[in-house]
Order: structure tokens, then sequence, then C-alpha cells
């Protein structure tokens, strides 16, 4: 899926982002300096904390300003945003509707709103305002999800079901089919939604009820189509009527060199207690139940939020720096680690300067960095990147500009192949064990 501001590139990274609602996580803020634990610790602001991932603390300046005055449209819409990147969609409707009643042109709250009814499957409620908001993008989504015919993502089969990773390189693999047809290969990458290529669109017989542009890529501009899927069916469940987008970006060749069928990741993980046990080389989906039976032991559970549709965020350290937010990007090739060259200088990563990246517009250089780690998972002496600049989907301070929180880092293919990792979308959690 891509983000608001479309397909970026970053070094071997080629998969296709998805498109659904990244505009709900946009938001006007300032870009920080970075801050150090004991400073943000203590700040009084509730803005403040909660560019700094004190998202607990933040609400709690915000109930407060509210308390104090009923009308204060802008702490209204950060209740309702917290709420949402915690799934806590009753809060997160209550305080975005009466952000969005304070303030008719808040349109990114309206966004929210849509994306909090969009993560129920509620779709219908997401149209109306979408359709208000004046935003093409807004408006072909709209289009999209109105198009769905009775109750989407309905799940049939199994209670759970675990796929073999057809590869692990130069990211997980799984089979897949569409439409009922043979199985296929599809990348796994929760960065993306769910995204076929146009020889598999066109097989399972698609028509695009919208279209929307998706930026440039090599040189030329890329087109998104938009439609609906009857069925996608992974091992033992068939999931039925959900968006589908399709495009001719070329993905990364599986190691036999053909082109695999699309990708998919976090907006169908979240519809399930997903696993991608790397170290036992499978796709794990479990229907969600309230039973904590069915979650898998782990060295860690740590805390999982949801920014947009597609953007998995947890706290990480790197070095002895953290914990901060840092984003889940199972889709990186070749490296573990995405960060700033910035960040990667203030805690004292060797940066490569001798070899940059050429990006449009960017530049990035190889990085080397002593430890990193998520909990109590952690990785030695691994090969990441830093980027000069900030862009969408891409860790550092600036990027408060699209989420509204700072990221010191991604965390990406390589740190996660000791390990099987669980995503709980109801309980808002990030499992990571040893396989």
């Amino acid at each position: 899926m891509t983000s608001r501001h479309d397909l970026p590139a970053f070094g071997r990274r080629t998969l296709l982002r998805g498109a659904a609602l990244a505009t709900a996580a946009g938001v006007a803020g300032a870009a920080l300096p970075l801050m150090a634990p004991a400073a943000f610790a203590s700040a009084a602001d509730p803005d403040q904390l909660f560019r700094n991932g004190r998202f607990a603390e933040a609400e709690r300046g915000y109930r407060r300003l509210l308390r104090e005055n009923p009308e204060n449209a802008h702490a209204a819409a950060q209740l309702g945003y917290i709420a949402l990147l915690s799934n806590r969609f009753d809060a997160a409707e209550t305080f975005l509707s009466r952000a969005v009643g304070l303030d008719s042109g808040d349109v990114v709250s309206k966004r929210r709103l849509a994306e909090c009814f969009v993560r129920q499957d509620r779709h219908d409620r997401a149209v109306p305002l979408l359709r208000q908001t004046g935003d093409q993008r807004d408006a072909a989504f709209a289009t999209v999800f109105a198009g769905l015919r009775g109750t989407p993502w309905r799940i049939r089969g199994a209670a759970g079901t675990r796929v073999p990773f057809y590869t692990l390189d130069p990211v997980p693999s799984v089979e897949a089919s569409v439409n009922g047809g043979k199985p296929k290969k599809f990348l796994l990458d929760t960065y993306a939604t769910l995204d076929l290529s146009p020889q598999v669109a066109e097989e399972a017989g698609l028509r695009a009820l919208a279209t929307v542009a998706g930026g440039v890529v090599d040189n030329r501009p890329v087109t998104l189509y938009l439609g609906v899927l009857d069925s996608f069916r992974i091992g033992d469940i068939e999931i039925r009527n959900i968006p589908v987008q399709w495009n001719d970006v070329q993905r990364p060749p599986l190691p036999d060199g053909s082109q695999p069928a699309g990708a998919f990741g976090t907006t169908i993980f979240y519809h399930f207690l997903t696993t991608m046990d790397y170290a036992g080389r499978a796709l794990i989906l479990r229907r969600k139940t309230k039973s904590r039976q069915q979650r898998p032991r782990a060295h860690d559970r740590l805390p999982l939020w949801l920014a947009g549709d597609h953007y998995p965020c947890t706290v990480g350290n790197l070095g002895d720096y953290g914990p901060r937010m840092v984003t889940v990007d199972t889709g990186g090739i070749g490296h573990a680690l995405d960060t700033t060259v910035e960040i990667a200088e203030k805690i004292g990563m060797e940066v490569d300067y001798d070899h940059p990246i050429e990006q449009p517009g960017n530049k990035v250089y190889p990085i080397t960095a002593d430890r990193i780690s998520l909990g109590s998972a952690v990785a030695h002496d691994v090969h990441g990147h830093a980027a000069d600049k900030v862009f969408p989907g891409f860790p550092g301070p600036g990027q408060s500009a699209q989420f509204g929180f700072d990221l010191i880092a991604n965390f990406t293919h390589e740190f996660f192949k000791p390990f099987a990792i669980t995503f709980d979308y109801t309980e808002m959690s990030l499992s990571i064990a040893r396989g």
C-alpha cells in the first residue's frame, strides 16, 4: 500500500506499498529535535508527550484539557487518534465524531474516523466521510468501499492454518489462491495491504472501480487500479469480498526468477492472530478469539499500535538509546534496520559515506549497528540503511508530519530471521519468541 505521498523506494526495497487509507495517518506537525528520555518524561504538554510516543500520559493531558474546555476540538481529535492507534474503536468513534462536530473542516479526523470504521469492516460507514474530504484519493476509495456487496471480509474455513514459506529471501512468500484459481506465490510484507500483479488481476476477472495516482517508480508514473476481490484463500482459510489493488510495478523476483503474484500484509494480518514464524518458516493465521490460550508463548509481549492502515508500531532500542517508537516492516530486503543519518550519528553508529545509494531526491548510506533490540530480542552487528531525508513510512524526527509522533527506526527482514513474531490486533501486542 502506498503512503499519502505514494510509492517511496529505499535501497533494494521495491515492494509496492498499498494505498487504502494511509492518509488516515497524516497529521500536520512540526519536525522536532530528538529528545533524551529524561527530557521528554517530564514534559507536561500533551502534544509534546504525544510526539514522543508517550500516549498514555498524553491521553491524560488531553482529557484534562477537554474537561477544562469541552469545545477543545484539538484535544478531542487527539484523544480519538490515540484510541484509534490502539484499536479502541468505541473511544475512537466517540472522540473523532466529537472533533468533527466541533470542527467540520477537520479533514484529518474525518479520515481517521473513516479508518476506524474500515478496521471494523464497517466500510459503509466510511464512505460518506471519505466523500466529504474533497480529496480525489478519498473519493476513489469511497467508490471501492461502496462497491462491496454484502458483508465484507467474510472469513470461512478452519479456525487456523499454517502455510509454509515458499521462500525466506528476498522476503518471505507463501502460496495463496485468487478467486478459486491455482495457488500462486505472494510476498509477505507488513507494509502491504493486498496487492496483485496485473496478470493475476486479469486472470481473476477483476474490474477497476476506481484508479488513483501511485507516484513515480523508475521515472514513470504508476497507476493503482482499485476493485473488489470475491475470494482470497490462504491455506485452509478463505476470505471473501475484500478490497484489492493492482498495478504493473515490478516486484522483487522469486529465487527462480519469476515474478510473484502480488503481496499481502497488515490489512489481512489484523483480521487474525497472525504469526510470521521466520525460524520455522511458516505463516500462521488463527481466527480471533478472546481466549489467551491461543496466544503463543513468547519471550516478550510488547505494545503494538497501528498507524494508518498498514504501519505497525512498537518500541525498540538502538544500542542503549530507547526504548522509543519504531515501525515493524518485514519487507526490507537484505538488511535489518532503517534510520536516518541524524539518528545514526547521534548514537554513534558507523555510517559508510563512501558508498551512498542514490535515491530520487535522497541519499541512503550503509550503516552497521552494534546492537538493536525489541524487548529481549536482540541482534548484534546488524547491517542497515540511513537516509539523509525522511520520507513517508520512514523513521525520523520529521516523521511527526505524517504520523504526529516521532520514530527512531524501522526494524525489518534480517532482524526477524531467528524469531517468530505474532501480531495481536485484539490485545494490541507484539510477541517475539526465538525459534
